[in-house]
């Protein structure tokens, strides 16, 4: 029997990179007539076509895949590259697979040259080399941080850095080996130096600051210091004046006694210079001499503590006295008139600064007269009250209250609502931090009966 020849591939009329499809293939066969046979190669070449078509499918996502990992190795080449610490990945048994270009230009070497050698060649000493030789001990990869040691340069000097060491694990959580990165010591102590100078000097332009606030209130104050120290001073100057009449009638009649003058001519003088009441009035004179003294040392000390500078000095204090100091140097210097009512319990023992507490106290004291500089009633009412542990003041007056756009911007430095030369906007923003020194709390706000209200927390000693 004749065989007819077998028809040409379907493949072989299709563009290149085009695949047939099966309806392709059925048309081309009814169209030929074939037969059984033939049928079964038609079947092949469709399965082949199919094929061919997969490869293609695969060949495209594998060039993609290619492109992504090449991207992936320049990104991972550039970082390693541009990385200023040093970095070394090691296997579990401390060989150097990889090291960045940080590292062998530390070091003065090739960084091709350093992988499949040992990482304990790198070092200069043999306590360093034991240290290392503990972390791949250590196969329990727990991490390690600032551990110092000595690297050993091509010139044969030790660089002393501060390496820390991470494990490196496979996708199925198994242990590869370790990580190291670190920077040189001597570049770590230059920016820790660097660090703590910038702290002292921050530390420093805040105690100026804070000090430059308090001598701006003790120039406020001057007047109303003048006129609490003129009363007790004026007190002991009338009672100095008196007692030296006293001395000069006491002298007189001393005299008198010892120059032998009869007795009813003393008695007549006793009696002319009426030394029995000048001997019941002299205790009384004394005593309000040493009291006026005492104010007036009270007043200069309390002066001292007020201006000296911040020495952080902690102690217990009574909070009520140091507020009722404060209300009155304040009003005895506020132009026009000024009350203040106070609601305080008998006293409210807490531990700090009296001075720094006392320089808060007048600042939101001077803040509630220049806030009522323009009411029709001036006043300041300060309450007190114990809460959970805290003494609790606060400050309500009867101005105008705090526009709401201030009321964030309120403790901020600098920032003020004064007029040029009338305030530093640095008072609420020291006090501010003056009461979180001191464990409390100073907040601002509204009283919703008008007015501004200023809380102070302190914890009680």
């Amino acid at each position: 029997m004749s065989r007819k020849p077998a028809p040409a591939s379907p493949l072989s009329e299709a563009a290149p990179g085009e695949p047939r499809s099966a309806l392709t293939v059925e048309m081309l066969a009814a169209a030929a007539g074939a037969s059984a046979e033939d049928a079964i190669w038609l079947d092949v070449i469709r399965k082949m076509d199919e094929v061919y078509n997969d490869l293609l499918q695969y060949e495209v996502a594998l060039e993609e895949k290619n492109a992504t990992l090449e991207d992936t190795q320049q990104f991972i080449s550039s970082v390693l590259t541009s990385m200023s610490d040093l970095l070394i990945v090691c296997s579990r048994a401390g060989v150097i697979e990889s090291v960045n270009a940080a590292l062998a230009s530390l070091l003065g070497v090739d960084a091709e040259a350093l992988p499949g050698r040992a990482v304990f060649d790198l070092f200069a000493d043999e306590e360093s080399r034991q240290r290392a030789g503990r972390l791949f001990a250590d196969q329990g990869g727990q991490p390690a941080e600032d551990i110092e040691m000595l690297l050993k340069a091509a010139n044969g000097s030790a660089i002393p850095v501060s390496l820390n060491c991470t494990p490196r694990y496979n996708g199925v959580g198994k242990m590869l080996g370790l990580v190291i990165t670190g920077r040189p010591v001597g570049e770590l102590r230059r920016a820790y130096q660097a660090l703590r100078r910038a702290h002292e000097d921050l530390k420093t332009t805040q105690q100026q600051l804070i000090h430059s606030e308090k001598m701006a209130s003790l120039g406020r104050l001057v007047a109303g210091v003048a006129h609490e120290l003129n009363n007790p001073i004026s007190f002991v100057y009338g009672n100095t004046l008196a007692m030296k009449r006293y001395a000069e009638r006491l002298a007189r009649y001393l005299a008198a006694v010892h120059g032998e003058m009869p007795q009813d001519q003393r008695e007549a003088l006793r009696r002319e210079l009426r030394i029995d009441r000048l001997l019941d009035d002299l205790p009384s004179l004394i005593d309000g001499t040493v009291e006026g003294a005492e104010r007036t040392r009270d007043i200069v000390d309390a002066l001292k503590r007020f201006s000296a500078t911040d020495r952080d000095e902690r102690r217990a204090f009574d909070l009520v006295e140091v507020i009722e100091r404060a209300v009155q140097w304040v009003c005895k210097a506020t132009a026009n008139q000024f009350e203040v009512k106070l609601n305080l319990p008998a006293a409210l023992e807490v531990i700090g600064s009296p001075g720094q507490v006392q320089q808060v106290v007048m600042n939101l004291v001077q803040n509630a007269a220049d806030a009522t500089e323009q009411a029709r009633e001036r006043r300041l009412e300060i309450s007190g009250s114990v809460e959970q542990g805290e003494a609790v003041i606060e400050f309500r007056d009867s101005g105008p209250g705090i526009p709401a756009e201030n009321l964030d911007k309120l403790f901020d430095p600098f920032f003020t609502t004064k007029p040029v030369g009338r305030g530093t906007g640095l008072g609420l923003a020291i006090s501010y931090g003056i009461v979180e020194r001191h464990g409390g709390k100073l907040t601002a706000g509204n009283h919703p009966k008008g007015g501004a209200l200023f809380c102070l927390r302190l914890p009680l000693a």
